[in-house]
């Protein structure tokens, strides 16, 4: 079983690549699912085939599906939605606003990852591939089943104390105890499908780019928060790159330039993770041949479906009152390391090698006090949050200049 999720900023081409990468593994002879979570789907668009909520048989090993996030929330969540509903209208809560409360925020997501995992746990596909919904969404859905787990056992101490004590007894008198019940397996099931997601052998997370600041700077962050949950990445694909060679007229001449100069960055960024790039073609792409052809030029002799990374490209642990950054770096010559924070940005000069990296909120807010660089891995360590010191007028009047 596998699970390929494609992961980026809106328009860059997230949905052609994994549309692409799926007609790729079926010509490999992968029995294949390509699936859409994003709520404005346009996998049918790329594969020029009409889709639905199941699984549509498009080639001979190919599937292809639009996931229906309301049924799935009915399916999943029906019962229990109800009964928080009227819970909270019993405890005095307006009633519109009881129905909105009575879905567990991040449902959607959940239970569209809890639809995926299903149908790769089934057997009926050798892999599953994820057109995911944009960068921000994406990681959103990722962190969900960690939220879920919190905000369920807080809707679980809901149940009354008697209820929960009588529960064998009364099983067929109260209903509430087939809704708890049924909660307690959705729980457990998450964490099934936190364990799936984190597994570096089924799942894989691949980070889709242009060459352009903004959607590189998106695709850092994204990598960052990726990393802080354990979810593995296991390569980057950069689209839309112009053919140097190939550009004519003074203008694409320096879009090409300029483009060069990104492309650049996300190697110096995202290494060691693979990068594949596919370029900027002239024409839409839609329709397996379409998608075949960029398959194969994106990939070339390698197989989309093994797993082409392992490892950890950055890691935050706590020691004491710190928290130590760890980013390795197996290709740096080793240098005097040379750092300068700013914000939620760090930047990072080990001899002729410079990282501008994006930080999660747990360091940002933290000042770097030291860094250094042994056996090919990176350590910045990063002290207790700094307080700020307000001084009365009185105080401004003696501080000396």
């Amino acid at each position: 079983m596998r699970l390929i999720l494609y992961l980026g900023k809106g328009g860059v081409g997230k949905t052609t690549t994994s549309a692409a990468t799926a007609v790729r593994a079926a010509e490999l002879g992968y029995r294949t699912l390509v699936v859409s979570t994003d709520v404005a789907h346009s996998l049918a668009d790329a594969l020029d085939t009409p889709l639905g909520s199941l699984p549509t048989q498009i080639t001979e090993r190919l599937w292809g599906q639009e996931i229906n996030v309301l049924d799935e929330v009915r399916e999943h969540w029906g019962e229990l939605r109800v009964y928080l509903s009227n819970l909270l209208r019993r405890r005095g809560v307006d009633e519109v606003a009881a129905e909105e409360l009575a879905i567990i925020p991040g449902m959607e997501e959940v239970v569209s990852l809890l639809h995926i995992r299903r149908q790769a746990r089934e057997g009926n596909f050798d892999v599953v591939i994820v057109d995911a919904a944009p960068t921000g969404e994406t990681v959103r859905l990722l962190t969900m089943p960690e939220t879920f787990q919190w905000y369920a056992a807080r809707v679980m101490d809901w149940e009354p104390t008697t209820l929960k004590v009588a529960r064998p007894l009364v099983k067929q008198l109260v209903p509430a105890t087939d809704v708890f019940a049924k909660l307690e397996r959705l729980t457990k099931g998450v964490e099934a499908l936190r364990a799936t997601l984190t597994d570096p052998q089924i799942s894989s997370y691949r980070l889709v780019v242009n060459p352009e600041r903004m959607v590189i700077k998106e695709a850092q962050r994204a990598s960052t928060y990726l990393a802080l949950f354990g979810y593995p990445v296991d390569g980057v694909v950069l689209n839309r790159v112009l053919p140097v060679d190939q550009v004519e007229g003074a203008f694409m001449q320096e879009l090409a330039r300029i483009q060069q100069g990104y492309r650049q960055m996300v190697y110096d960024l995202f290494r060691p993770l693979p990068i594949w790039e596919s370029p900027y073609f002239a024409r839409d792409l839609a329709g397996i041949e379409d998608l075949a052809m960029v398959g194969r030029r994106l990939f070339g002799d390698d197989d989309p479906v093994k797993v082409h990374f392992i490892g950890k490209t950055q890691e935050i642990v706590k020691q004491g009152d710190e928290y130590v950054l760890r980013l390795p770096l197996p290709h740096v010559e080793i240098g005097k390391v040379s750092m300068t924070k700013r914000g939620d940005e760090l930047f990072i000069e080990i001899g002729n090698f410079r990282r501008d990296m994006l930080l999660p909120t747990t360091l940002a807010e933290r000042p770097a006090r030291r860094a250094y660089f042994r056996n090919g891995v990176l350590e910045v360590f990063f002290g207790p949050p700094e307080t700020l010191s307000l001084k009365t007028d009185a105080q401004e009047e003696s501080t000396p200049s």
